[in-house]
């Protein structure tokens, strides 16, 4: 496959081969940013009805009137992330 390179991506291989790499070490870093990506993505899609059902029971709780206040919330996210750093 013959790829034709953009000025910008030719002057990256350029500097890249100086250091010491390969174009195909430099495209191996490339691909594999991009495949980190779509994991990333995967997760993200695979957690929005997670998300979108907190979400929705967040506002069912608010419409009953179980609100908390802004010092109860910043205490609850503190706690979270204290149990985060053990885990």
């Amino acid at each position: 496959m013959i790829l034709e390179l953009k000025p910008a991506q030719q002057k990256l291989l350029d500097r890249a081969s100086r250091s010491g790499m390969s174009p195909e070490e430099v495209l191996d870093q490339a691909f594999s940013v991009i495949q980190e990506q779509y994991r990333n993505d995967d997760w993200i899609q695979a957690g929005k009805e997670a998300i979108a059902a907190q979400i929705a029971e967040g506002f069912e709780q608010a419409e009953r009137g179980e609100l908390i206040d802004a010092e109860q919330a910043v205490q609850l996210l503190a706690d979270r992330r204290a149990k985060r750093r053990i885990a």
